[in-house]
């Protein structure tokens, strides 16, 4: 005989509740006919387990119930434990404690060890613990996990679900999702798994949730919001190409699209994501802020330059306190962005009305001598349409670019032929100007009507 009694079970399950007492119970049961049977039971962190009572006797063919208690923990044990059970003939016939206790100190052949019985903790706290913390390689997750969805229900499971989106943990969001949580779940305050999924920043969780059968409630989901505030392009670009009635101009409470959170965070790839998909950088939220107002408001300067470059003459909307971007700028000492927002206009000014003065205070400031305008015009563009050969000179010795070309595909020598300012464009081409550049409607200098009206241009021109 190599036992003298059996457990009830196979393993011990705890189920965990955080900073509270949890039990379990298991059954021994003698398996001798005709002779009552003494056990010890202990376990092997006793620091933490403990047993209603750790020694007994149990008559023939007879059971007993044995109660294993675990202390109030913060977090569960995730590390191997057992509860030992070793047994002994009675055969003094006395069953006081000390007189058990003096059977199991001694060993020998009399004592038998008849199960090893390994405990777990299960539940939702524990899968919570596993979601919140890094564990030791050795710790079997996956084992654990399956152990403790039978012990949750519906509502304790879309509750992980969020966590496990919330910490970007692709495997245990999975796992929970096939486990029977509900990726449409949403809490009182509308709150959803993509939500969190799309804080986390991590691509991955944000697919599975979709290819999970994820709905949109379009009257109050904000993603490209989400997706804005950190840089996420990618989830962005996924989440366009899935839901292909989202809209990209939608506004949040405060009447903020996706590109106001954008300008307002500094990003400028997600400006540039939304400008291509044909969001509108003028629209204003409840305060009267278009997104170049947060940005200028930020000193953002790369989001500032996009912004203008894409639709300039935003820079000149006021909020609904009267505030421009450059004086929202000023206020908060973002003198960086004096020029863009403001000096360049001033040498626009200037090369129109052949302000030389001007011109060279703006240079002197640090001015972008090649800026450009909502159309796309630089300061030569400016004075060479005006005949502003003064001005033109003066530009071209600051380092203007003599063939940069405005939204039209012109160069500033185009401007100038248009106009029939010879001698502009005779100093132009003289500085390097190429009469064979064509502008977008593919018209070359040589082609405009003014050069036949104008015959005293074509000899500068050849």
């Amino acid at each position: 005989m190599d036992r003298l009694v059996k457990h009830d079970v196979k393993e011990l399950n705890i189920v965990f509740t955080r900073n509270q007492k949890c039990s379990t119970t298991f059954k021994l049961t003698n398996l001798m006919h005709t002779m009552p049977v003494s056990v010890f039971v202990e376990t092997t962190n006793a620091l933490v387990l403990s047993l209603t009572r750790s020694y007994g006797v149990i008559p023939p063919l007879g059971s007993v119930v044995f109660t294993l208690i675990c202390q109030e923990l913060d977090q569960p044990l995730v590390l191997a434990t057992q509860v030992i059970v070793r047994s002994s003939m009675l055969l003094t016939g006395k069953s006081d404690q000390e007189s058990l206790c003096n059977v199991f100190s001694k060993p020998g052949k009399h004592i038998f060890k008849d199960g090893v019985i390994p405990v777990s903790f299960v539940g939702s706290h524990v899968i919570d613990f596993l979601i919140s913390n890094h564990v030791p390689k050795s710790v079997d997750v996956p084992l654990i996990l399956e152990k403790s969805v039978p012990f949750c229900n519906g509502t304790e499971l879309n509750l992980l679900l969020k966590s496990a989106a919330m910490t970007g943990k692709l495997d245990l969001v999975t796992f929970l999702i096939n486990a029977g949580a509900d990726v449409n779940d949403r809490d009182p305050e509308r709150k959803s798994v993509m939500s969190l999924a799309i804080e986390s920043g991590n691509l991955d969780v944000v697919r599975v949730i979709i290819e999970s059968g994820f709905v949109i409630d379009h009257l109050n989901d904000r993603y490209l919001h989400d997706a804005a505030s950190i840089n996420g392009v990618d989830i962005m670009e996924l989440l366009c190409m899935n839901y292909l009635d989202i809209d990209i101009n939608s506004i949040d409470s405060r009447g903020r699209t996706a590109m106001h959170i954008a300008a307002n965070h500094g990003h400028l790839e997600v400006l540039d994501f939304l400008t291509t998909l044909g969001s509108d950088a003028s629209v204003v939220d409840n305060d009267g802020w278009n997104p170049l107002h947060h940005a200028s408001y930020k000193g953002h300067v790369a989001e500032v330059e996009f912004l203008l470059n894409s639709c300039s003459y935003i820079k000149y909307a006021v909020t609904k306190h009267g505030k421009s971007p450059i004086a929202l700028a000023y206020e908060n000492d973002h003198m960086e962005l004096y020029d863009m927002l403001y000096l360049g206009d001033v040498l626009h000014k200037a090369a129109t009305i052949d302000d030389v003065n001007g011109i060279n205070k703006c240079l002197t400031e640090g001015v972008n001598v090649n800026g450009k305008d909502q159309n796309g015009w630089t300061a030569l563009h400016r004075a060479a349409f005006k005949g502003r050969i003064e001005s033109v000179k003066v530009l071209l010795d600051h380092g203007a670019s003599v063939d940069i070309v405005d939204n039209s595909g012109c160069t500033p020598l185009h401007r100038a032929v248009e106009m029939g300012y010879a001698e502009v464009a005779t100093v132009l081409v003289a500085r390097g100007a190429r009469a064979s550049i064509k502008s977008l409607i593919d018209h070359m200098v040589f082609d405009l009507d003014c050069v036949k009206n104008y015959r005293s241009l074509v000899n500068p021109l050849c």
